[in-house]
């Protein structure tokens, strides 16, 4: 049997080939530029130090990314950014409901009724302008619940591992979820759909 074939990795270029997607990628999951740089630059060095174990069963980039979503969410949970999310959660409601619901009917107010999208959102998603004002409109969210967005969104994590990574219960999940599709929703109208409506 041949022996192995030793990995492939080149980390003298990683900062060129990479260094601008991690960089985006960190950027958009953290929504601070100097944190994003922070994460890269733990990212390429945890790389560097563990190199002997990449495989190459994957591609580099991939291998890098996957590093750099561990440091993310160790970037959250230092910040002990979704500490107490059920405190918080309960806290915010009211804060939340009244500019989108009727109390205690939970219907729609009127000004606030999404409107339907013309032309459609999907004929946007190429646009660089489109791309722009939804970064934008995601790093608006509450810092709480960005990263599960970004997990079940972005990364199309599944459920059940939202809910351990970021120590959820399914209630609190799906809370988060719905509450992220609102606001988003009501950001887009606002900025790039229906950008002649009174605020």
């Amino acid at each position: 049997m041949p022996d192995a074939q030793p990995h492939t990795a080149r980390p003298d270029t990683w900062l060129p080939r990479f260094g601008d997607y991690l960089y985006s990628y960190a950027r958009l999951k953290v929504g601070n530029t100097a944190a994003a740089e922070d994460l890269v630059q733990e990212t390429l060095l945890a790389a560097f130090r563990s190199v002997e174990s990449f495989q190459g069963q994957s591609s580099e980039k991939t291998w890098l990314v996957a590093i750099l979503r561990n440091k993310i969410i160790d970037h959250y949970r230092k910040r002990d950014a979704l500490k107490d999310t059920a405190t918080y959660l309960a806290d915010t409601q009211s804060e939340f409901d009244s500019p989108f619901f009727e109390s205690p009917s939970g219907h729609w107010q009127r000004p606030s009724r999404p409107l339907p999208w013309t032309p459609p959102a999907d004929d946007h998603l190429h646009q660089q302008e489109f791309e722009q004002v939804l970064h934008q409109c995601i790093q608006k969210l509450p810092a709480r619940i960005v990263p599960v967005f970004i997990a079940k969104f972005i990364d199309e994590e599944d459920s059940d591992t939202i809910c351990k990574v970021y120590n959820l219960s399914p209630s609190n999940y799906w809370v988060i979820l719905h509450r992220s599709k609102v606001l988003l929703r009501a950001c887009l109208d606002k900025n790039w759909f229906h950008t002649d409506q009174p605020a």
